[in-house]
């Protein structure tokens, strides 16, 4: 039997542990150190793929860095769009400090309710909610002066359009995640946005970043894109197509202006519109951009391509007398009549008077298959090359299924459906000496080659017939426009319901250039159902196009080519239609 150890004379302090016990007891723990240390080295040297992928998955984090917007400028480098910094706050609802008086400051700060506040925060388990986005800095300075746990911000960047409504349909507008939605900004998304940044980070369980992970990727801002547009021309035509709308009670209204020379698209404006700052409860009826989606029968603003064609082929000649009394003709059993009865007409009149019988007469002697050659030509029929979404094409059915009375009527305007921006863009020929322009959004400066279509003669003699139109004895008077020489022709078209045509539901058009020698701009104009009344688009549109016209052209440094303003008839000359 062994004997116990001797550790002190006192019988109290005297220790009867057998040796081999405290031994083992050492070597244990010796041996489990040892075993620490192979685990140790097992999970950190040779075997850490599992467990450093655990780790980032808790605490790695890649951070997008985003890119700030390209600008959208019009055609003098004035800003229509821009990305300006508008911090978003998120909240941890694990870590939230749920004082009450704190979530009642924090949900006014919002613009929220504290029943709206709480709802958001009430699911503990989740780590990231978003609590309100692209917000102004000084609110957000206020929300993080509150210090409440579990609160943070990230920066992100939100759109402003300095031209508000005037300029909405075509510069269109972006979502809360900066993606384009409409007009220009959907169109050049990907030009536009850039390309985002990201960082690779460590966060602590607090969600705080403690260290940087490999090398940052820097954002790429986006381009800026610089349009065509005028923005002072654009908002001077909105303001009076807008006016005009309330004043004659109508639905909608439209209005294009086009470089005569350049194609380049100066102003597009449409009523009813929309802020694209304040996006809330918009309906289809201000978001459509009416001037490109909207197709109509265009009315008497057809007529002079009928005598163009007529002209170029060597039928008429502006002096050709037509006899258009007693005031109506009849095709295959339809009777086509004028407003009034005007008796012998020379071409030049028929177009200053807008008779149908006259127009109808000289179309008549034309093959269908040169008409819709003519039509073609100017781009009706055709899908306009701009890249807006739900740009229509009109409506104009191939030449050989053409009856002889559907001859007649598209000669004024009727069985040929175009939108306002064709038309526009088609009056080009009579502007630009026989040539046809394509149109353009984007800024370019430099003049078209163009594609020939009449002689230059036969497209001054017609600029002729529609200063005619816009003068004394024409039925466009209103068009007037102090200090320039205009020229131009209304049309008023019954609106298409069901089957058949609606009664009282009209559509008032006018399309003209100035100066009427030298055309600096076209511009289009279309009232739909003016009701206070007044229909004719003499009457309705013609006026728009004066006062647009007036201030385009001062602001484009065109010198005026008249020096007092024609006097106006009383007696205006009504339309036939």
């Amino acid at each position: 039997m062994s004997r116990s150890v001797q550790l002190s004379s006192s019988p109290l302090l005297a220790s009867k542990t057998p040796v081999w016990r405290s031994k083992l007891i050492v070597a244990a723990m010796a041996l489990a150190f040892v075993g620490l240390a192979v685990r140790a080295s097992y999970v950190q040297v040779f075997e850490n793929a599992f467990y450093k992928r655990q780790g980032e998955v808790r605490f790695a984090r890649t951070l997008t860095l985003p890119a700030n917007r390209g600008r959208i400028l019009d055609r003098n480098g004035l800003i229509l769009a821009s990305s300006v910094p508008a911090p978003s706050v998120w909240a941890n609802p694990e870590e939230i400090d749920r004082s009450p008086e704190g979530l009642r400051q924090l949900s006014k700060l919002l613009e929220m309710s504290p029943t709206e506040l709480a709802k958001k925060l009430e699911n503990e388990d989740k780590t990231f909610v978003w609590l309100r986005r692209q917000m102004d800095e000084p609110v957000v300075k206020q929300v993080l002066a509150l210090n409440i746990k579990g609160i943070y911000t990230i920066k992100e960047y939100k759109r402003l359009y300095p031209e508000g409504e005037s300029a909405a349909h075509i510069v269109g507008f972006t979502n809360v995640e900066d993606k384009g939605q409409e007009g220009i900004e959907l169109i050049f998304q990907d030009q536009l946005s850039g390309k985002p940044g990201a960082r690779r980070v460590i966060k602590d369980r607090l969600g705080r970043v403690v260290e940087d992970v490999g090398q940052m990727t820097p954002p790429v801002d986006g381009e800026d894109l610089q349009l065509s547009i005028d923005s002072k021309v654009q908002f001077f035509a909105y303001q009076k197509l807008r006016e005009a709308v309330l004043e004659n009670k109508a639905k909608a209204g439209s209005v294009v202006v086009l470089d005569a020379q350049t194609g380049e698209i100066l102003a597009l404006a449409n009523y009813p519109s929309y802020s694209p700052d304040k996006r809330v409860n918009l309906s289809g009826e201000q978001l459509r951009n009416r001037a490109l989606t909207d197709s109509f029968e265009p009315g008497s603003t057809m007529k002079p391509f009928a005598i163009a064609i007529a002209l170029e082929k060597g039928i008429i000649k502006p002096e050709t007398i037509i006899q258009t009394a007693p005031g109506s003709i009849n095709i295959t059993g339809s009777t086509i009549s004028d407003s009034h009865p005007h008796g012998a007409l020379s071409v030049n009149e028929v177009i200053q008077k807008s008779s149908n019988v006259g127009t109808v007469k000289i179309a008549m002697q034309l093959q269908p298959r040169e008409m819709w050659e003519m039509f073609t030509a100017v781009g009706l029929g055709q899908k306009p090359q701009l890249p807006f979404p739900g740009v229509v094409s009109g409506r104009l059915r191939a030449a050989k299924t053409w009856r002889p009375i559907e001859q007649a009527t598209m000669s004024y305007g009727y069985g040929v459906s175009t939108s306002l921006f064709q038309m526009a863009r088609a009056y080009t020929i009579f502007a630009s000496d026989g040539k046809s322009l394509p149109a353009t959004l984007i800024k370019s400066g430099q003049i078209p080659a163009g594609v020939p279509v009449i002689s230059p003669e036969n497209a001054q003699a017609v600029r002729h017939m529609l200063n005619l139109a816009a003068g004394p004895g024409g039925t466009a008077q209103k068009a007037q426009t102090m200090g320039y020489s205009v020229g131009g022709k209304t049309g008023t078209a019954h609106k298409q319901e069901g089957k058949g045509y609606a009664g009282k539901k009209y559509r008032g058009v006018f399309v003209g250039m100035a100066p009427i020698e030298k055309p600096r701009i076209v511009v289009a104009v279309m009232i739909d159902e003016p009701s206070n009344g007044r229909y004719y688009g003499g009457d309705v549109a013609a006026p728009v196009f004066s006062q647009t016209v007036q201030q385009s052209l001062r602001l484009m440094g065109v010198q005026p080519d008249m020096s007092v303003k024609p006097q106006i008839v009383a007696n205006a000359v009504e339309e036939s239609f």
